[in-house]
């Protein structure tokens, strides 16, 4: 069978959108029975009736709607595909990174990393969407954890954190030698989300005391004379994992690899 082309899924996606031919051919600039036909052409190469089509409705069948989540996946992955190539074309690499992120953690990788290609070839992304991001093309690599969703990506283990409690200078917990999930939560300053900011205005809201937050220990050499760390008892240490893109051939990833060793 002669392979699918992206005219075609888009055609039968703006018929699926709104179940009516003329609209559809609206929005895709075109007259209506080009359209009729290019569907008809595809469920005959398919094998398979997509709509239902009567004097007064539009309906997907069954087959309509499976086509209708693969069609819809096929463009994402195509979209995808070609955010990574024009990315890779303009040499910027995109870490996605959780907030809190350790500064001696991200910033080696970073350095190694800027000292071989330069200091504009490295774009950090702060979300907790790390994976997602990976996934949907807006950065070429993350930092997880190994607990995440991994599906579809590659991993390699990179470093091993333990949990903190940053407090500001002052505060009571900051005199405690260990501290407590259910302890912190006596404070209504404590989030167990963490805003999506990087490590730097992180600090500055715990300095102020707007915030208290968990972070793993590589980013106790940033704190600075404001905010103490305090070791977390009752939370496990976490694997910190670099993430791509299953199979990728990008030759920024083989070079970020080597930045971690």
């Amino acid at each position: 069978m002669k392979r699918i082309e992206v005219r075609e899924l888009e055609y039968f996606l703006a018929v699926a959108d709104t179940l009516h031919f003329a609209r559809a051919a609206e929005r895709l600039g075109i007259a209506p029975p080009p359209l009729s036909r290019a569907i008809a052409h595809l469920e005959r190469r398919l094998g398979a009736k997509l709509l239902e089509r009567t004097s007064r409705r539009v309906e997907l069948t069954p087959a309509g709607r499976v086509f209708e989540v693969e069609a819809r996946n096929a463009l994402r992955a195509l979209d995808q595909a070609v955010r990574r190539v024009r990315q890779a074309g303009h040499g910027v690499l995109r870490i996605a990174a959780p907030p809190g992120t350790g500064a001696g953690l991200l910033r080696e990788l970073v350095r190694r990393y800027v000292a071989r290609f330069g200091s504009d070839t490295v774009e950090l992304v702060f979300t907790r969407g790390q994976t997602a991001a990976v996934r949907d093309g807006r950065a070429d690599a993350a930092l997880v954890c190994s607990d995440e969703d991994l599906t579809g990506l590659d991993v390699q283990a990179i470093a091993t954190e333990q949990p903190v409690a940053l407090i500001p200078q002052g505060h009571p917990f900051a005199a405690r030698h260990a501290l407590t999930p259910r302890i912190l939560r006596q404070d209504p300053a404590y989030a167990a989300d963490l805003p999506p900011v990087g490590l730097d205005a992180l600090i500055d809201l715990v300095a102020t005391g707007q915030l208290l937050a968990v972070v793993g220990d590589s980013a106790v050499d940033r704190l600075g004379p404001y905010v103490t760390a305090v070791p977390m008892t009752g939370l496990a240490a976490r694997e910190v994992l670099l993430a791509w893109p299953a199979d990728s051939h990008d030759p920024r990833i083989a070079h970020l690899l080597g930045a971690t060793s």
